[in-house]
This record gives C-alpha cells, structure tokens and sequence, in this order.
C-alpha cells in the first residue's frame, strides 16, 4: 500500500507517523527463516541481514510485514547514508557493522497464517504493538493518536525527519494501491529521475561527472526533459554512478525537447537509471527548480517514472491576523488565529509549512539564507515596485 501526497488531514479517525528517509521492505517471516523485498518485489534478504533478528523476535510464529529500512546519522534516518548499503547485494561484514540499519515495522498483513489485509489499520496497528518487536535493529515507530497533525508535522521538521505520514484509523491494507487513506506530508519535496545523459565536470570534478542530464514520463507516458542536477554528490556516488552509467551509453539523446545549452558535450545514456532528487518546485516549462542529488533507487522500475501529482494545497484554516513577507514577495509568515490559538504559517512557492513557532520559523529562513529581520509587512509595497 502507497501513501499519496496530499493536505495534512483534520478532524478525528486519524493517526501520524512520521515519515522515514529509507526504502520499503516487506519482510516474510516464517519455519524460522526471514525472506526481505523491495516494493518492486525484488529479493533483497542478503542486502540487509539485520532483518533476520525478526525471527528471534517472533518466537517461531510466522508473519509478514511492511516497515522501511534506514540507515542513522546522528540519531536521524538520512538517504544518503543508506546509498552506501542500497546498491551491495552481499554487504562484507565490516560494511554492516560501520553502516547498521534499522528496519521500522509499521503494518502487520499477516499473521500466523491469518490475512489480516482487511481490518482497520488501528486494529492491525494494535496487533504489531503486541508482538513487541524491539530489538538492536527492529523498532516499532511511534504512532500519534487523538492529536492535531500539525502539532506532529512540526515536531516531524524538528527532529529533521522527511515529513508526516496521517493513516486513517478505519482504513483496510491494500497491497500494489495508491490510496489517500495514507496521506504523505512531506517537509522537502522529491522527485524520482531518470538519468538520460551526463556532462563532464571541471576543476575539482574534472574527470568524473560535472551534472546528470534528467527526464521523467508525462501524463501520456512520453519522457520529457526535467532539467539538470549537479549538486548533492559525495566522491563515492559520483564513483558509483560512472559505473553505473559506462555500460548504458548511447549515441543519441533519449528524449527529443533538450534545450541547445545542455544538450551540448553531453553523454547520452539509456534512460533506465533511476535516481532521486530534493527540489523547490517545477518551472512553467516543466524543469526542476534547484534540485539536489539524493541517491539511485534501486526499488522503482523506469515506466513508473513520472512528475509527482502536486498536493492539494490545505484549505484556509482560521483567520490570518498578520503577515510578513521579503521584499521580493518569495517568501511570506502569515500569524494565523485558530479557536483562540495562535500559529505561525511559512509560505514559499507552493509549499506551505503550518502550525510553526516563531523559532521554527526563524530557523527555517535562517536554513535558507532568509534573515527574519528582512520581512517586511505584507501591506507594504516593497522597494522593488516604489516608483
């Protein structure tokens, strides 16, 4: 079962999870032995060994189940860290132990021979909090009941998680779908890529890739052009991704809409590497916004490589008493008043952050180069449009 993007939910019938920055893996557990797959159902049981302790901790009963695996940077799942597992089909000894992971368990579809696909996520919520799944490597999240989500989604940004995920209480599983009864809030906007081409790098990159040419399928299945990253890589991925793309070279670009400026010096590669970017938000002409490397995925297949649908932006919830905004008008706080609550909301673009502190805010803008002393009142007219 897929989280689809959306507004954070409100109103009662929900639960929050935060959301981690890893890869799904069901896991099937039974006659003592712990077989792991990928959400493509790819066998990755000897990529992770750490999920074996699952049948110690089951005692001899059989289940199966769906959670992410992660890999820790000081306390906090990063992709980037987990790259360095992903991609080894029979980790050494030495890799697992100086990059352990953990695998969160999140649902329970079966159990003891028992489908439990069709009770409520509360019921089937209930039932994994009772196996006591606890060990070195395995760890039950924390769900959130009874609670605003906003509350949970800020508390998600301040222990530098990737975002919130609302699962309604009465939903059933329902395995392969996309369903809104799994609502995905994250905090950075991602985009999964296909590599079409690489440019070659110069200076310190001189030698090795400079950027990675992108694509993804438009809404008639076509590959379209998505832009160009050339940030967010570390020695070894750039290391990996020479490998990785030597074999798939070829002679003309894939998609035909490459603007004259990228296309030139470029190695055109057949579009069947997938990757994953961090970004703003998409141009008119349908390219990334100063995306931001985060790894190859290994879990996907190329034709389902496609621009994300946008959320549905949040409907207006309570009275906004003030704002402030830079001069420039691309980013904007707004006080916002709510059943004699006050809150703070960050606006930039089409993402929208609510239920903030002001030193959340702060933060935030002080991450993104913005000094909250700059703002200015929204009702003013900026320096930029005085006569």
């Amino acid at each position: 079962m897929l989280a689809a993007a959306g507004a954070l939910p409100a109103g009662p019938g929900w639960a929050f999870e935060f959301k981690y920055d890893g890869v799904r893996v069901i896991a099937d557990v039974r006659s003592g032995r712990v077989e792991a797959f990928s959400r493509n159902l790819n066998d990755i049981t000897a990529t992770y060994p750490e999920l074996g302790e699952l049948a110690g901790l089951l005692g001899g009963r059989s289940a199966v189940l769906d959670g992410e695996v992660v890999a820790l940077e000081t306390d906090r799942p990063l992709f980037a860290r987990l790259q360095q597992r992903m991609h080894v089909a029979i980790p050494s000894p030495a890799l697992v132990a100086s990059v352990p992971v953990l695998y969160y368990v999140f649902d329970l579809l079966e159990l003891d021979g028992e489908d439990l696909t069709a009770l409520p996520y509360a019921t089937r919520r209930d039932r994994l909090a009772q196996l006591d799944l606890t060990s070195e490597h395995v760890r039950v999240p924390v769900r959130f009941l009874e609670v605003d989500g906003r509350t949970v989604l800020q508390a998600a940004e301040l222990a530098g998680m990737e975002g919130v995920v609302a699962k309604r209480l009465a939903a059933p599983y329902r395995p392969g779908k996309r369903s809104a009864d799994w609502t995905k809030v994250p905090l950075v906007k991602t985009q999964e890529v296909l590599v079409i081409g690489w440019k070659p790098g110069a200076g310190r990159r001189s030698g090795t890739i400079g950027s990675l040419l992108l694509a993804v399928h438009d809404d008639h299945d076509r590959l379209v052009f998505a832009g160009h990253v050339g940030t967010g890589f570390t020695d070894a991925a750039l290391t990996h991704l020479q490998k990785e793309l030597a074999p798939l070279t070829r002679t003309t670009a894939p998609v035909g809409d490459v603007p004259r400026e990228h296309a030139r010096h470029a190695h055109w590669v057949e579009p069947c590497l997938i990757g994953e970017v961090a970004f703003r938000n998409w141009t008119p002409d349908g390219r990334l916004r100063h995306p931001s490397w985060r790894g190859l995925r290994t879990d996907r297949a190329a034709s389902s490589i496609r621009r994300a649908a946008e959320p549905i932006p949040p409907p207006s919830q309570g009275t906004v008493i003030g704002a402030m905004q830079t001069p420039d008008g691309r980013w904007r706080v707004e006080a916002v008043r709510r059943n004699r609550q006050d809150f703070y909301r960050l606006i930039h673009g089409d993402n929208i952050v609510d239920g903030l502190s002001i030193a959340t805010v702060q933060r935030l803008l002080d991450e993104a180069g913005v000094h909250l002393g700059d703002l200015i009142d929204a009702r003013q007219p900026s320096a930029s449009g005085a006569a």
